[in-house]
């Protein structure tokens, strides 16, 4: 019971709705100084008053400031993740697929300071990267928007049941519990990476930046192996409180989604970008499928109703 107390105590300190306030105040704050900063770096090693031996690309164009912003902007938009985990996991996936959504754009911002822009276009790989991103861009905002449909019609269902709400009073405690322990790895993670990050930007020869090889994987690459672990741990609490074969299938598919963003950090090219556009597409499949079978037993029990009635 302490431990249970002590638990609660720590989401109520780290993951209310005062806290997420608080957060995007202070989240803001810092994204603005940081794109101040970033811009007046640029300029310093432009005017040579400061010196950096083979400087990153980030420090040679006023564009790639905005990277630096959008980078503390991303990390909010985990803690939202982990602050909508215990509330609603199609809100919990939606947010996975916005995250690598904005990580795209995010991209995209720094591959615009490095365009060569000639009739070679489609034969230099910054470029093709740059178009493919374009695209997937669009498309990804299309697919999370239908996503976000879909996902209203759930949350609508599950909202207007109260019997279902105190069957997974539990699984609902547990989510809570891991959206909890989530907070200091995210944060310890995030500090871990802007350490890297820092010293991938000022000295890029040194072999403690190697994990800044590819920067849009600075943070994300670890913290999705988190995240995949977290969903498995949730699916198997999921059977706690129902053994549904469409919802089974729905907590699984998710998990298959994740999995499918994280291997996206590990290739480049329109690999990347293949794979992210399917494991939205996939996971908005599968919860298309599941509001099918939502809608079926809905019209059952209600035509079973109308029977005994």
């Amino acid at each position: 019971m302490e431990l249970s107390k002590l638990f609660e105590k720590l989401y109520q300190r780290l993951l209310s709705k005062k806290t997420k306030e608080k957060s995007e105040q202070v989240i803001l704050w810092i994204a603005l100084a940081s794109f101040i900063i970033h811009l007046l770096i640029i300029e310093l090693i432009h005017f040579n008053i400061i010196s950096i031996n083979e400087p990153s690309k980030l420090l040679k164009n006023p564009i790639a400031a905005i990277y630096t912003p959008f980078s503390f902007i991303l990390v909010y938009e985990v803690y939202l993740l982990i602050y909508y985990l215990p509330k609603s996991t199609s809100i919990y996936i939606s947010k996975q697929y916005e995250i690598i959504a904005l990580i795209i754009i995010r991209r995209l911002f720094k591959d615009l300071s490095d365009l060569s822009l000639s009739s070679n276009w489609f034969n230099i790989k910054n470029d093709l990267q740059f178009t493919y991103d374009l695209v997937a861009s669009v498309l990804l905002f299309y697919l999370i928007y239908l996503f976000h449909i879909q996902r209203v019609k759930v949350y609508r269902t599950i909202e207007n049941d109260k019997n279902h709400y105190s069957s997974i009073s539990k699984f609902i405690k547990a989510k809570k519990w891991i959206a909890t322990a989530l907070v200091p790895v995210l944060l310890i993670t995030a500090i871990y990476s802007f350490l890297n990050w820092s010293i991938g930007i000022f000295q890029p020869l040194e072999t403690n930046s190697i994990s800044f090889k590819n920067i849009n994987n600075v943070f994300f690459e670890q913290f999705f192996n988190i995240l995949i672990i977290a969903d498995v741990i949730l699916l198997l609490f999921s059977f706690f409180h129902t053994d549904e074969f469409h919802k089974v299938i729905r907590n699984s598919g998710f998990i298959i989604s994740t999995i499918l963003i994280r291997l996206s950090f590990s290739v480049t090219g329109i690999i990347n970008t293949l794979l992210i556009v399917s494991a939205v597409l996939f996971g908005l499949l599968i919860l298309f499928i599941h509001n099918k079978f939502e809608k079926q037993l809905s019209e059952e029990i209600e035509e079973n109703n109308e029977i005994e009635e």
